[in-house]
Parts: structure tokens; C-alpha cells; sequence
């Protein structure tokens, strides 16, 4: 058994599952949306989750997180969560990319411009295809601006835009210049099932590859763009997927 979490938007998924012969068969799948805070929330829904199906954290075979990029403050507490626990049960712990989880919810055979709201007036965008239960990327996620993922629709006319953003920045990339037909609502957030589908989990418990792991933030934070606030010497900081 294992569990997977997604925090990169404002509704945390989580999912208990099996894997089996490379098949995930999911035990239960559950999604908590706002007003509640996932910094209120967890860990204690996750160990419900447990709970309701009499399973001990000491019990899983690993944790899958989503790695975002998405919400900062959301990335982390997601992350730290499973770190700790993971730390504490010496578990294996894998990560994906929250945007292709959602590009493995969109139409196949299709160019698939995978978002999230970035804020300060920024998506974030992967492109991938989606092939069965493979995705491929066809690109690095990087942050736009609304009128530039209308561009990059206009530019694919067989691609289309899904995921978290677009039902809030809809009018937006309409008057844009975006087709209205080839935007996606749904999925709404990255489920943590997607996650889990995706990531590839370690054969064993790596203490150096858990604090590897990192959020993929794609950009820098608002503090750290902050001239005030000069980064430290040393080398690029980088957000990486292990």
C-alpha cells in the first residue's frame, strides 16, 4: 500500500493506493477544498485516511508527493509532510510534476498546455502529449502571461489549455485572443492518483534522495525577488525533480 499527495493548488488530493505488476489500482481517493488551510489540515487527514482503512504509516511502502509547480506555500507544507513522515517510517519517497499529473487527465494525441495560477499576473504552462498512460514533455513548464499562453494556442491550433487557471483566468485569455473551444476547465487541481501514476518510486529508503527532493517552483518567490533582501553568495538556487 502507498499514499500520494497533491498540494500545489488550494484543494489538497490525496490517495491511497496499490501497484501492482506497474498498475496503480487506487484504495481511496479524496480531495479537501478551501476554505479550509492544508497548514490546518494536514497531517491529520492524511493519518483519517490511514485510519478508515486500518493501515500504519509503518505499514506503506513509500510516499508520492506532487512536486508542483503551484502554490509556494502549499509546495511546502505538502512536501514537509511527507519528508517528516518518511524521515520517521525511513519510507521511499517519489515526486512528479503536478502539471503533467493534469496533462494525464487531458485529451490524447492532442498538444496539451498544462496550467496553474502563478499569481502576479502569471501561469504557470508545461506542454505535453498524452499517449495512454504516458506523458510526454514537449517542453520545460515555464511561467507565462495570459496573453502569451492565447499565443501559444493560436500558434498550435491542435493544442488545447487545461488545468487549475483556466476556469479563473478564462475572460482573460478570451480577450486575448484564446479560442473558447480549446479551453478546459477541467481537471480543476492535480489529483494525487495522476501524481501516483507518474512517479517513480526509489527500491529503498535514501535519506540523501529524500532531502534532495525539492518543489519545482519554476520561479523565484516574490522575497526572493525582493531587492532588499540580496540572495547569499554562492551557487544558483535550483528546484529540481528527482
Amino acid at each position: 500500500m502507498l499514499l500520494a499527495l497533491d498540494s500545489s493548488t488550494l484543494t489538497l488530493s490525496l490517495a491511497l493506493f496499490e501497484r501492482q505488476g506497474g498498475e496503480v489500482y487506487p484504495r481511496e481517493v479524496i480531495q479537501h477544498e478551501p476554505p479550509r488551510k492544508q497548514s490546518q489540515m494536514l497531517p491529520g487527514v492524511l493519518g483519517e485516511l490511514l485510519d478508515r482503512h486500518g493501515v500504519r504509516l509503518a505499514d506503506l511502502e513509500g510516499l508520492v508527493v506532487g512536486l508542483g509547480p503551484g502554490s509556494f506555500t502549499g509546495l511546502r507544507i505538502g512536501l514537509a509532510t511527507v519528508k517528516g513522515l518518511a524521515y520517521a517510517a525511513r519510507l521511499p519517497v517519489g515526486g512528479a510534476s503536478s502539471l503533467a499529473a493534469v496533462a494525464l487527465e487531458g485529451p490524447e494525441g492532442r498538444v496539451l498546455l498544462s496550467s496553474a495560477v502563478a499569481r502576479a499576473g502569471e501561469l504557470y504552462v508545461g506542454r505535453y502529449r498524452r499517449e495512454g498512460a504516458r506523458i510526454e514533455a514537449l517542453s520545460p513548464e515555464e511561467a507565462v502571461t495570459p496573453a502569451e499562453l492565447a499565443a501559444m494556442l493560436v500558434a498550435e491550433p491542435e493544442a488545447v489549455a487545461l488545468g487549475p487557471s483556466i476556469a479563473e483566468y478564462r475572460e482573460r485569455l478570451v480577450a486575448a485572443g484564446a479560442p473558447a473551444g480549446r479551453l478546459l476547465d477541467a481537471p480543476s487541481f492535480p489529483s494525487a492518483m495522476s501524481v501516483a501514476r507518474l512517479a517513480r518510486l526509489p527500491d529503498r529508503f535514501d535519506a540523501q534522495a529524500l532531502f534532495a527532493l525539492e518543489p519545482h517552483y519554476v520561479r523565484a518567490s516574490g522575497a526572493e525577488r525582493n531587492p532588499k533582501f540580496p540572495a547569499a553568495p554562492g551557487p544558483e538556487p535550483t528546484a529540481r525533480i528527482v
